[in-house]
Formats: C-alpha cells, structure tokens, sequence
C-alpha cells in the first residue's frame, strides 16, 4: 500500500489515539473494585422487592427499604452501647 506524508500522518494519529484508549481501558480495568453485595437477600424477598419496585416505583421502595435498614442497625448499635 502506498501512501503519502499527510496520510502516514493521519494512520500514525490514528495508532496514537487507539494506544491510548487501550491504555485508559487496562487503566479502569486495574483500578476496578469487586462488587460485593452489602445485604444478602434471599430469592423470594427479591421478588417482593422486585414486584414492589413495579408496583411503587424504584425510587419509593429504595428509599423505604433503606430507611427501614438504618432503623434497624440504628436500634442494634443502641442495644449494644448498653
């Protein structure tokens, strides 16, 4: 293939762009943190919260559940001061 100055130009930019988007993908790749549930909820109260989401929308439900997991943690750190 023949090509001239302007276009070697071009594919050698086109290399540089492509070697950095390489890099920047190894880069996320290794900075990646494995995503480790923080509650483990069994199969039938995912449905339930599954179907409530569709019910009440995803925002309502996650916004409840949340305040029902910091009641508790609260009233269990409050048990173990005592």
């Amino acid at each position: 293939m023949k090509y001239n100055k302007r276009d070697r130009q071009a594919y050698s930019d086109a290399i540089d762009k492509m070697q950095e988007g390489l890099d920047a993908m190894i880069d996320l790749y290794n900075e990646a943190e494995e995503d480790v549930d923080l509650i483990q909820f069994d199969e039938d109260l995912i449905e339930l919260i599954k179907k409530a989401k569709k019910k009440h929308g995803e925002q309502l439900i996650n916004k409840k559940v949340a305040a029902i997991v910091r009641e508790v943690i609260e009233l269990l750190t409050m048990e173990n001061e005592k």
